[in-house]
């Protein structure tokens, strides 16, 4: 398979609108380069930086908040402690991230902008019991810890 994706070929490949595909890349939150005034996404990079597949053992958090500083903060931070970690910013996006991959650590925002947290929470626990482990609430944020 060949390593550049198109913008559509990526959206249907981490299962979110096409638009967000748009919007991530112009913001350089996807690895992409453009040819010929077309964007074209690497599926190496994408593999390995977004979606986390290199260093097995390494814990892995999935964070959800549609606040840009947060996310930031959350990027930043996780790095710096060697977690490797998936950011995005809606219910869509975590329930496409949580189909793909089993998490060691979830961050829910509470409010997102198109739907209940309760939606991703629920996910986990219907599809992923095993991962679902306890629960804390702590002010702004629903996180779960592996037992």
């Amino acid at each position: 398979m060949h390593n550049l994706l198109t913008v559509k070929e990526t959206a249907k490949y981490l299962r979110i609108p096409l638009p967000t595909v748009y919007y991530l890349v112009q913001r350089g939150q996807l690895p992409a380069i453009q040819i010929g005034g077309r964007w074209r996404i690497k599926k190496n990079a994408l593999d390995k930086d977004i979606l986390k597949e290199e260093k097995s053992g390494q814990p892995t958090v999935l964070v959800v908040d549609d606040d840009e500083s947060l996310q930031n903060l959350f990027k930043l931070f996780l790095k710096k402690i060697g977690f490797s970690r998936v950011v995005v910013g809606t219910v869509k996006e975590a329930i496409a991230a949580l189909e793909k991959q089993k998490f060691d650590l979830v961050f829910l925002d509470l409010k997102l902008p198109d739907g209940p947290a309760d939606d991703v929470y629920d996910f986990v626990k219907r599809d992923q019991p095993d991962q679902a482990g306890s629960t804390r609430l702590s002010r702004h944020y629903h996180y779960r810890l592996p037992r």
